[in-house]
């Protein structure tokens, strides 16, 4: 089991990693660097890049133990199609008129280079903060068996915790990895942290990532 708050996870001590699944929200270029969407909007990405040595450490130790890795990335056609009148009022408003930023085409649409990902993880597209809106998220997630899931990516207050609330009502078992999110807003980052363990947990438990990387680490090993 992981060590986490308000309990351990998974609540019934059986973590099996062909039914366990790592998760990155949106580790893209638009988020991360300093010319992206995060940074025109005038928020400061570097709480975001600083989470990477740790979520690539929770990778590397996941796929030792034989997690599935999924990617998700958000970003609109390049034709912006699939844009509402308001989305793209909100992106006239923040001066992206004209601007590939949040456009599939562009490329800050990309996982930044400095996460570890290979052909064989999953990447999943999507335009709304849930990973699960509009996708076939759940449906590769059922294919695979897949019942746990573990969370990491950007940002811990908006597209984690929407696409955690929805795993939640869908009846995965969730645990977010405090260490492996991050926030523009550190305010936001906290609160968000710590509505998944009121009442009890009512969205999942919440772990460091030591902890999850020493359990992985057992289930890579063969430990009981």
């Amino acid at each position: 089991m992981i060590k986490a708050t308000p309990f351990d996870f998974p609540y019934d001590g059986r973590l099996e990693p062909q039914h366990t699944a790592l998760l990155m929200i949106d580790l893209q270029e638009d988020f991360l660097s300093p010319t992206g969407y995060f940074a025109r909007k005038g928020y400061d990405p570097s709480p975001l890049r600083a989470i990477l040595p740790t979520v690539n450490r929770l990778i590397g130790a996941a796929r030792a133990a034989g997690l599935t890795i999924i990617h998700t990335r958000q970003g609109y056609r390049a034709d912006m199609a699939d844009m509402t009148p308001y989305e793209k009022w909100r992106r006239k408003r923040a001066g992206l008129d004209g601007t590939d930023v949040l456009l599939r085409s562009g490329p800050g649409f990309q996982i930044s280079a400095d996460v570890d990902v290979t052909p064989q993880d999953i990447i999943m597209d999507k335009t709304c903060n849930s990973a699960f809106t509009y996708t076939d998220l759940e449906l590769v997630l059922r294919a695979r068996d897949i019942t746990h899931l573990l969370f990491t990516g950007c940002t811990t207050d908006v597209c984690v915790h929407t696409t955690l609330r929805e795993a939640c009502d869908r009846n995965f078992q969730c645990l977010t990895i405090s260490d492996a999110c991050a926030s523009g807003d550190q305010r936001a980052h906290e609160a968000a942290l710590h509505m998944v363990t009121v009442e009890d947990g009512v969205f999942g438990a919440l772990a460091e990532s030591a902890a999850v990387i020493t359990a992985l680490s057992r289930l890579a090993d063969g430990a009981d």
